[in-house]
């Protein structure tokens, strides 16, 4: 697996210099799951994030009656990262990513990455932003949902 040139489209390294790209790679380990099987499961805590090089997965969360529900699928064409809540802190996973076909990834812990980032300020500046820019997304997403689902409530309530 040429790691380097699967690699090319992420966004999150994409602008990272040449010689700071390279350092970030060489930190990355492959691991391949079966389809079926859960990477991460929420609730775990966890470490590593998680670079979707070829397959396909399903973020799925649990409500609070223990059912549960697929609320995302990603696939290797959209270059998708995993996880990386877990580089910023080690709180519980917040959702469970469960391999819907084969899938090969790239991975990188916690300790590989702080260090990385400190040995590479610059470099570590633009990962942590682009890591916080899409934390904010999905904030402000899930701040929607809440706000339809409250809506509803709403609406159901004022209807009965």
């Amino acid at each position: 697996m040429d790691h380097p040139e699967k690699l090319r489209g992420f966004p999150l390294i994409s602008g990272l210099a040449a010689d700071d790209r390279e350092a970030f790679v060489k930190l990355l380990k492959p691991v391949r799951f079966p389809a079926g099987t859960d990477i991460i499961t929420e609730g775990d805590t966890g470490s590593d994030m998680y670079f979707l090089l070829e397959g396909s997965v399903e973020i799925i969360r649990r409500t609070i009656f223990g059912d549960s529900f697929v609320c995302a699928s990603l696939s290797d064409k959209q270059h998708s990262v995993f996880g990386e809540m877990a580089l910023i802190d080690s709180d519980r996973r917040s959702a469970t990513v469960r391999a819907q076909t084969e899938c090969d990834t790239l991975v990188i812990s916690r300790e590989d990455f702080t260090a990385y980032t400190e040995s590479h300020p610059a470099a570590g500046v633009q990962l942590l932003r682009f890591i916080s820019v899409n934390l904010v997304r999905n904030i402000r997403a899930e701040n929607e949902n809440l706000n339809l689902v409250y809506q509803a409530l709403i609406e159901e309530i004022e209807s009965n």
